[in-house]
């Protein structure tokens, strides 16, 4: 039971300045609001959507562009960063029911306590965030992938139809997956947010109107960037399932 997530979060990392912007824009994409302000600076908050419990965070961070990252809730913390040592992560720090930890590919995660998380949040005028994608050199990815499905093995592990990618789907009820991208050149692994969208473009247009910029589109994505400069994915997946729509 320790070794499994029992909930995940996703956090939307972005520059501290620009938190503000970071939380206004991604309060009204998810149809949630901030919880009080925590931590030394007031860096992190929590988005709470009404009637279920929350899996968004945003965190103000002080170096670099940020990103995205996963929590993962578990009943033993310390049994799972031991796992997760074994299988290669290191520690970045530790408190006694929070572990930061990076992969072998060099990406954050943290290991944290529970809290009873278990009513997943509702599909938002067509749209869900309900995906972190790990962006891997070439030379890390098989690597990674082996890490990630070790780490979570009740998670099945899907090929995509493209080589590139690897889905990790968690079991029914949690809210946030995993999606691995083999990058096409080398480069430092990095993080984003990715949003299973119904119609992608009339999703597009909505973020545009909150101050979201398109930067560029795919076979069955479009990449946006948002108010706080922070890099995501409108993709064309069913929000409910998180799969192919199968119409």
């Amino acid at each position: 039971m320790s070794r499994t997530a029992l909930w995940t979060d996703a956090f939307i990392d972005r520059p501290y300045d620009r938190f503000g912007r970071a939380c206004e824009f991604w309060t009204a994409v998810t149809d949630t609001r901030l919880s009080e302000l925590r931590g030394e600076r007031q860096e992190f908050v929590t988005l709470l959507p009404d009637g279920a419990d929350a899996c968004t965070r945003v965190q103000g961070v002080l170096d670099g562009e940020g990103g995205a990252h996963l929590d993962l809730g578990v009943a033993d913390v310390a049994e799972f960063v031991a796992a997760a040592l074994r299988l290669g992560a290191r520690t970045v720090s530790a408190e006694d029911t929070l572990v930061v930890l990076r992969s072998p590919a060099g990406l954050p995660f943290c290991a944290v306590r529970w809290h009873g998380g278990a009513v997943r949040p509702p599909v938002v005028r067509g749209s869900r965030l309900d995906q972190v994608c790990l962006d891997v050199p070439p030379s890390s990815y098989d690597a990674e992938v082996a890490f990630w499905s070790a780490l979570l093995p009740d998670w099945e592990l899907r090929p995509s139809s493209l080589p590139e990618f690897h889905a990790l789907v968690p079991p029914p009820g949690l809210p946030i997956r995993v999606l691995l991208q083999r990058l096409g050149e080398e480069r430092p692994a990095s993080a984003h947010l990715d949003l299973a969208c119904a119609d992608i473009e009339a999703t597009r247009a909505e973020h545009e109107r909150l101050g979201a910029t398109t930067v560029g589109a795919g076979a069955s994505w479009t990449v946006m960037r948002d108010p706080a400069g922070g890099l995501y994915c409108l993709t064309g997946r069913d929000p409910e399932t998180g799969g192919r729509p199968t119409g």
